[in-house]
């Protein structure tokens, strides 16, 4: 489960309002290990007592974000929680921008098409449009994965400051998700080299297993980095002969994208 960062007491303003981040968290606790919680299980995860933890429940409840069972009084996410993402996915220029061209690359390519945005020291899928073979159930809109790893975080991370991409690396665990994964940090520098000279970022097996993904950073006016596209596949219906060909379609899909 991705946690909310939390600012280090010693640099937050004064205009942090604590109790809004204390009531977030409460919505952080649940996931799909964790659906449904009770009064006590907040009180715990949250690390507050059992007063505050049913006050903030409560509140939640009342604003329509929890629902509670009348019968077990287990707490629960409402639908309501998907307003945020309808709002988000309503108001982002670049989804609106990005969509038709998605769908054309899903079209053309038979294979699962997705635009991501880099978040802190994560990619967040914002727009997936699935192609013909279901590749991983578990990736969905809102879905986030390890920059460092990934091919649409590698694709953002070889146009960005050189600061970034050590806050980035610094901030990110650098774990082995599966025995491909590049966990170095001079490897990942090296990597971040070619992709820029490439104009794409490609990996194999690298956070899931049997998965390959190929993707192209997508940037404004400005040359910042706005978002990157990728498309995923199964292993075992990828052909090597094919890796021109889809880096050619992502690339010009980013380019289209980020031209119109």
């Amino acid at each position: 489960m991705a946690i909310r960062p939390t600012p280090p007491t010693a640099r937050r303003s004064t205009l942090f309002v604590n109790s809004v981040e204390k009531a977030l968290g409460v919505l952080d606790l649940f996931d799909s290990s964790r659906p449904r919680l009770t009064l006590s299980q907040i009180a715990a995860l949250a690390d507050m007592d059992m007063s505050a933890a049913q006050r903030f429940a409560h509140t939640l409840t009342e604003l329509g974000y929890l629902d509670k069972d009348p019968e077990t009084k287990n707490y629960s996410l409402s639908p309501q929680v998907f307003d945020l993402s309808y709002r988000y996915q309503s108001s982002h220029e670049l989804i609106h921008r990005a969509a038709p061209y998605i769908q054309q690359l899903s079209l053309q390519s038979g294979e699962t098409a997705n635009l991501t945005v880099l978040h802190g020291n994560e990619i967040v899928y914002v727009y997936r449009i699935l192609g013909q073979h279901m590749l991983n159930v578990k990736t969905v809109l809102g879905a986030r994965q390890p920059a460092y790893c990934t091919a649409p975080g590698l694709a953002m991370m070889a146009w960005l400051p050189e600061e970034q991409v050590e806050a980035i690396l610094s901030t990110s665990e650098l774990v082995a998700h599966t025995p491909y994964t590049v966990v170095d940090p001079k490897a990942i520098r090296r990597r971040l080299v070619e992709v820029r000279a490439s104009g794409h970022a490609h990996t194999e097996e690298e956070y899931l297993l049997g998965a390959i993904s190929t993707s192209a950073a997508v940037r404004d006016s400005q040359g910042r980095v706005a978002g990157a596209v990728n498309l995923a596949a199964a292993k075992h219906r990828w052909k090597p002969a094919d890796g021109a060909r889809i880096a050619d379609l992502v690339i010009s899909t980013a380019s289209a994208v980020q031209g119109r």
